[in-house]
């Protein structure tokens, strides 16, 4: 398999993070794109992907799909241990809930703020400030939330690291581009957060 990656962008670490969740970093092989280039622009990767997106996930009979969570999804089928997804149909419907909620109400913010407020983002697209700073508004209020969960479990989902972890955390860490911090008041995301950072897999999928 091969995975169309780019370091600099916060879903491809995602599908990195997953990996060394799994460790089996070494079963894909990593192809970096630099958006900055135009890479994922080029018709041989649009004829691949089919959108001008990363990560993509090229399978070995050349299935390629596009979208992080479907790419952990189906490298979960593929590399089902240790469990990020659910073992059974409770447990499925709780982390799927979770990772939409991360997904909806954190990680989309989070992203809008980073590309409509850093300098370099601007050889992108137009950026339009009140865009960064209403989603930056989003991004806390959706934290209260995390908050309160975090407040009743030492994780999002389940009782072990899951996808929607991933998704927060990752989320979190990129949106320091933008200068975003979590509010010293959400201690239970801080505690949180810090033991993410501190797991192995959170350096194999750190961007360069």
């Amino acid at each position: 398999m091969k995975l169309y990656d780019s370091f600099r962008a916060p879903n491809p670490r995602r599908v990195r993070w997953f990996l060394a969740e799994k460790g089996v970093e070494d079963q894909v092989e990593i192809i970096n794109l630099d958006v900055f280039k135009g890479e994922h622009r080029q018709p041989d990767y649009l004829a691949k992907a089919g959108l001008p997106n990363v990560p993509a996930l090229e399978m070995d009979d050349g299935t390629t799909i596009t979208e992080s969570v479907a790419i952990c999804r189906y490298l979960e089928s593929v590399f089902p241990e240790p469990n990020l997804f659910g073992v059974d149909a409770r447990e499925v419907a709780i982390i799927e809930m979770w990772t939409r909620r991360a997904e909806m109400m954190l990680a989309t913010p989070l992203m809008l703020t980073v590309r409509h407020s850093h300098p370099a983002l601007a050889a992108l697209e137009k950026q339009i400030p009140e865009i960064a700073d209403s989603n930056r508004a989003a991004a806390t209020r959706a934290l209260k939330v995390f908050d309160r969960r975090l407040g009743e479990s030492a994780f999002l989902a389940a009782d072990r690291v899951t996808m929607a972890d991933i998704l927060v955390a990752t989320s979190i860490d990129f949106s320091r581009m933008a200068k975003f911090v979590v509010p010293d008041e959400m201690e239970h995301v801080k505690h949180w957060y810090a033991g993410m950072m501190a797991r192995p897999a959170a350096q194999a999928g750190q961007a360069a």
